[in-house]
């Protein structure tokens, strides 16, 4: 799979994978891009080109980390771009799914229960999902730059810690979608049904590749700078 270099057109890349437009969102890039390349677009952001680069190819390329080279990336910018994710999260993703999960329930015409047991399902994951996001908010990024800026070790706490609490969020997401497309009921209006569906598939590609940077960057980043503090 093409791996995105610093001369490519954003546009073009785009156009490759259009499933990459939230991600470069996250980076505060609108639409609206002319020509410029990548290189072109981070000079005029002040974005960490390594960086850019290195989120759009793990998104697009699921074997990119094998190629990466994590000393060019800073963990502070990772984490700064991890809260952007999460705040996509609660006020771009959660509320679209609340929004067509409620029209696809309006939709159902005779027996509903099925699609309210779908609700209490995904009351349950969201829920699970901002615990998860709060965690990391309050505790593991706060701690991440406190490590980093101080640059001393002054609580117990390590990134394993993180690593053993990491709720797998990802995996919930797919009994839902496994949830709907084998038992509901065909008492609703079919493309709402389709849609939620289809939201759901794209965001827990996004979640997944959200939990792979945290898993295989964000981590052994971190192991890195405590084993160094340690000596």
């Amino acid at each position: 799979m093409q791996i995105f270099k610093s001369q490519d057109k954003l546009a073009e890349v785009v156009e490759m994978n259009p499933k990459l437009l939230p991600v470069i969102n996250r980076f505060d890039i609108a639409l609206g891009i002319g020509n410029k390349t990548i290189e072109d677009i981070c000079s005029e952001k002040n974005i960490e080109q390594s960086f850019f680069l290195a989120i759009i190819n793990t998104y697009h390329n699921p074997d990119f980390f094998q190629e990466l080279e994590q000393e060019k990336i800073s963990p502070l910018e990772l984490v700064k771009y991890l809260r952007k994710t999460h705040e996509y999260y609660l006020k771009h993703t959660i509320p679209k799914l609340d929004e067509l999960l409620d029209r696809l329930i309006e939709s159902c015409r005779d027996s509903c229960g099925n699609i309210q047991m779908i609700k209490t399902f995904y009351n349950k994951y969201k829920k699970e999902l901002k615990t998860h996001i709060d965690d990391e908010e309050k505790s593991v990024f706060p701690y991440i730059e406190t490590l980093i800026e101080s640059k001393q070790k002054s609580t117990e706490f390590t990134i394993h810690n993180f690593e053993e609490e990491h709720t797998n969020v990802e995996e919930k997401i797919n009994d839902l979608k496994n949830l709907i497309i084998r038992h509901i009921e065909p008492t609703y209006e079919q493309n709402t049904g389709n849609e939620f569906l289809f939201e759901l598939f794209r965001f827990e590609k996004d979640i997944r590749d959200h939990a792979r940077i945290e898993d295989n960057l964000l981590v052994p980043m971190v192991e890195n700078i405590e084993k160094q503090l340690a000596k």
